[in-house]
């Protein structure tokens, strides 16, 4: 289907010695062929109309919120601030990891429009450098020590309750930091289109504050900005661990075929209603099928998630699944053996 490749975005390289890796290659291919028929037999609107919906929702919906900001009844201001931090991680999250995978259009100049838009200009990120490593790096090397491991969420230097409970707050500070420590690694006319759309989308925001909420003084713009940005980010930075880490892990020379290794190292969460809209079901509850197919949108994700699911349990290939609650009290108490040892690397005996 144009558009909706099965196979995943990975650098060419040796293959890896295995034991049984034609059927491990036989066993990809037979779920890529069902999902290839969900897919076919879906609408527009499912494999895409969906989520366009959700993002365009997402921006009508900015107004009202910088409009409640006006309120002195504490209950609308509050509400104002849900509606802008909610719409604020549904740009962010769920619309820049779309627009990094090509999954919100099938037109390659629009998908790079968007990717710029949702990762520069609403995020405040470099969209060269979150395109490599999440995609070229984290999918490709997904769990492999070094390249996609997720290492770079890992803080030795932090306890587990400043890391769990406190270091979220710095993620609206660190993200444009960290975006401009990239910018060395990129052509000069590249940072300087970068620096620009970044400016744009942090000054608009403060401008609205100032103009439209009518906050008095710079100051109070920026707490009130801060406190949109940093909303959902608890459950940002939980999901981004949870799914990963504390799961096998392998070393490039000996990594698994790929249907192996996304079923080894990558966790599925509930379905939470509010992170399921702000940031999309591939990175919550089908994050196992988003690593298998990453082109495929949120919903579709959604839609092939029991077709996966099945052909996993038949096959008796591991599927992770675990809630919210259990993964936070398993970080709490695990800390130190996920968070800050180096992980051990997983034997595949018997595995391929």
């Amino acid at each position: 289907v144009p558009g909706e490749p099965m196979e995943p975005a990975e650098p060419a390289e040796p293959a890896e010695p295995a034991r049984d890796g034609p059927r491990a290659e036989a066993l990809l291919h037979e779920l890529e062929a069902l999902v290839r028929d969900v897919v076919r037999s879906s609408s527009w609107w499912e494999r895409r109309g969906v989520d366009c919906t959700i993002l365009a929702l997402s921006l009508l919906a900015l107004p009202a919120g910088f409009l409640c900001l006006r309120s002195d009844n504490v209950l609308v201001f509050a509400i104002g601030i849900t509606i802008l931090g909610v719409c604020h991680y549904t740009l962010t999250v769920k619309g820049s990891h779309l627009a990094a995978h090509g999954a919100l259009t099938d037109s390659k100049r629009w998908s790079k429009i968007w990717l710029l838009f949702f990762v520069e200009v609403c995020t405040a990120f470099t969209a060269e450098c979150a395109k490599h490593g999440h995609v070229t790096m984290h999918h490709a090397y997904t769990n492999v020590v070094g390249l996609g491991d997720s290492s770079t969420w890992r803080l030795p230097c932090l306890n587990r309750y400043v890391y769990m409970f406190l270091a979220p707050f710095l993620l609206p500070i660190l993200t444009p930091l960290v975006a401009i420590e990239q910018l060395r690694q990129v052509e000069l006319r590249t940072a300087l289109r970068t620096l620009g759309l970044i400016s744009l989308g942090l000054y608009s925001q403060y401008w609205l504050l100032l103009n439209v909420s009518g906050f008095k003084s710079p100051s109070s713009a920026l707490v009130c900005m801060f406190l949109i940005r940093s909303l959902l980010a608890h459950p940002y930075l939980h999901v981004n661990i949870f799914q990963h880490i504390g799961l096998p892990v392998f070393s490039r020379d000996h990594k698994p075929r790929r249907i192996h290794m996304m079923s080894l190292g990558v966790l599925n969460l509930p379905r939470l209603p509010l992170l399921d809209w702000a940031f999309g079901h591939s990175i919550v509850s089908c994050h196992v099928e988003h690593h298998l197919f990453p082109r495929l949108s949120d919903n579709m994700c959604l839609k092939v998630k029991p077709v996966v699911s099945q052909f996993l349990h038949e096959k008796q290939l591991p599927y992770n699944e675990d809630s919210y609650l259990a993964r936070f009290r398993l970080f709490l108490r695990r800390y130190e053996e996920f968070m800050v040892q180096a992980p051990p690397i997983t034997e595949l005996v018997g595995l391929q």
